[in-house]
């Protein structure tokens, strides 16, 4: 009851406030991230371990084994972990604790991995350590294709030059390329020249490796100019390595182009492109942490558009997949029901109290709860997604209680005659009790949902929150800024009486509310009849 008096004593601080919430709420808007779903926060660490040559059994044995013991020991918090062994390859994935310090969680990750390259096979190097989430998920993927340009050619672009670009973008991880050729300086050994020169393929790699050197020489000062010195170790093109010695024999050396052939090739490929049916390439942009989905894909957007005068000539980009577009259409589905849910509860509210000062007091009210619910899940890190909206337009539905009850009280109180001022505290003291518990016992049916565990929490507790900030600030604003409008808007000369206005033409809202009355009159009467009777005749109801 004190915080009515305080509103009706200073009615300009509230409608300050409401005013401030709504200046706010365009800020808060633009600053919170805009995604389809809640960010499900699971950490995990992937370790990829490779050793060329290894099968998977060989493979289990000697790495992912040893990885798995020595991470369950050296790593806290891990919630359980997943292997996967394949040819010349071993991928680790931890799972943690939902609530575990991921940055702690990297770093004793990799000081693992760095003590444990002690036990592995001879020649292991140090493997990839990658971190991500559930929320770590393509959001726009861009394909490049060529009529004039190579699958390699279109793989080192995409590689050397647009993914450097794209990774300026906030909130964006780009892994290796998909399709394409991979360059490599790739080696042909003849094996039957390799044998008549008494070679073997151990001296192709040694000749490689101890030829082809780039070292450090210093500079030779001749008078005023200082010069770089370069060793001719290195050769500058892919046709000098066929040049290379590989081994001298009673005076006579033998070159790399007499036992093998050394080319400018690539990788075998193990995934192919098509775009239209045209080989190509494919880069996929993943949003990280709790970045906006839109505003990664607007960046990357911009991006293309700023480097396409830089693009070769015949290049063509095209998006593939763009999950901005079922963001937005998520969104404005859920922002279009909950526009039409509120308008059809405001028009049901003037149908039913027949006075349109008391329909926008409480058309007032409702989006007010909304925004301070907006602000709330803001402040607390949830992004706007179609939980957080689903949970705001279930809510709009119930908001209308609080102010409905109490402006139909306080024109109950009007009706009697009574002040205005003295209506309204008489109106709001009569359903205080009521009233707060009734936004209780909605919040309660939320609670468990706090109680959930894995991916099911981090979906369904935003919602909880959104429903449960929207009934707390609709009960706050019904005794606050509901009783405030009230006494500027409300008097008892508003209250229509139907005996003054007999024969009078009245308006459509005007005749709909008095046949409502008269029939509710009616049921009502109906209903304090049959009630009578049941309590006359217990019997006849009660076994």
């Amino acid at each position: 009851m004190w915080i009515v008096r305080l509103a009706l004593a200073r009615p300009y601080t509230f409608i300050v406030l409401a005013l401030a919430i709504i200046l706010l709420t365009p800020v808060v808007l633009l600053r919170t991230p805009t995604d389809i779903f809640p960010e499900i926060n699971i950490p995990v660490v992937s370790i990829a371990w490779t050793y060329g040559g290894l099968s998977p059994l060989e493979m289990e044995q000697r790495v992912t084994s040893t990885i798995e013991r020595g991470a369950t020991t050296m790593v806290n918090d891990i919630e359980h972990l997943e292997s996967q062994s394949l040819p010349g390859m071993s991928i680790i994935k931890l799972y943690f604790q939902p609530r575990a310090n991921i940055s702690t969680a990297l770093a004793q990750t990799a000081a693992a991995t760095e003590t444990m390259m002690r036990w592995l096979p001879p020649g292991a190097t140090p493997p990839l350590v990658i971190i991500y989430s559930a929320s770590t998920v393509p959001v726009i993927q861009i394909g490049l294709t060529s009529d004039s340009m190579s699958e390699q050619q279109l793989f080192d672009f995409g590689t050397t030059f647009l993914r450097p670009q794209l990774t300026t973008v906030p909130g964006a991880a780009i892994p290796w390329p998909y399709g394409g050729k991979q360059r490599f300086i790739s080696v042909d050994i003849d094996s039957a020249a390799l044998q008549a020169k008494g070679l073997s393929p151990v001296d192709i790699v040694n000749a490689m490796n101890s030829q082809n050197l780039i070292l450090p020489t210093g500079t030779a000062k001749l008078g005023q100019l200082e010069y770089n010195v370069e060793m001719n170790g290195s050769p500058r093109t892919v046709a000098e390595l066929n040049d290379l010695p590989v081994k001298t024999t009673n005076g006579s050396t033998i070159y790399m182009k007499e036992v093998a052939h050394v080319r400018d090739g690539f990788a075998p490929q193990t995934n192919i492109v098509r775009a239209n049916g045209q080989r190509g390439v494919i880069l996929s942009i993943l949003k990280t942490g709790g970045t906006s989905t839109l505003e990664v894909v607007s960046r990357v957007k911009e991006i293309l558009k700023y480097y396409s005068s830089a693009l070769p000539e015949g290049l063509h980009l095209t998006t593939f997949f763009d999950q901005s577009l079922f963001v937005r259409a998520a969104i404005q589905g859920v922002i279009r029901e909950a526009l039409i849910a509120a308008c059809l509860t405001a028009v049901m509210i003037l149908l039913f109290l027949g006075n349109w000062k008391s329909t926008l007091i409480i058309a007032i009210s409702i989006p007010l709860s909304i925004l301070v619910s907006v602000i709330a899940l803001s402040a607390l890190g949830e992004t706007i997604n179609i939980m957080t909206l689903g949970g705001l337009a279930l809510a709009v539905g119930i908001l209308v209680d609080d102010a409905t009850v109490e402006i139909e009280n306080i024109n109950r109180n009007l009706a009697m005659g009574k002040e205005t001022m003295q209506a309204i505290l008489d109106g709001a003291q009569q359903i205080a009790v009521p009233a707060f518990v009734s936004t209780i016992c909605i919040c309660i049916v939320f609670i468990p949902m706090f109680f959930l565990s894995g991916v099911a929490k981090f979906l369904f507790v935003p919602l909880a929150e959104a429903v449960i900030f929207a009934m707390l600030a609709s009960y706050f604003w019904s005794r606050t800024i509901v009783p405030t409008l009230a006494m500027y808007l409300l008097s008892s000369e508003d209250e229509y009486h139907t005996e003054e206005h007999i024969g009078e033409n009245m308006g459509f809202f005007r005749r709909y509310q008095h046949g409502f009355e008269r029939r509710f009159e009616a049921f009502r009467e109906g209903y304090r009849r049959a009630l009578m009777t049941a309590l006359h005749h217990p019997w006849l109801f009660i076994p």
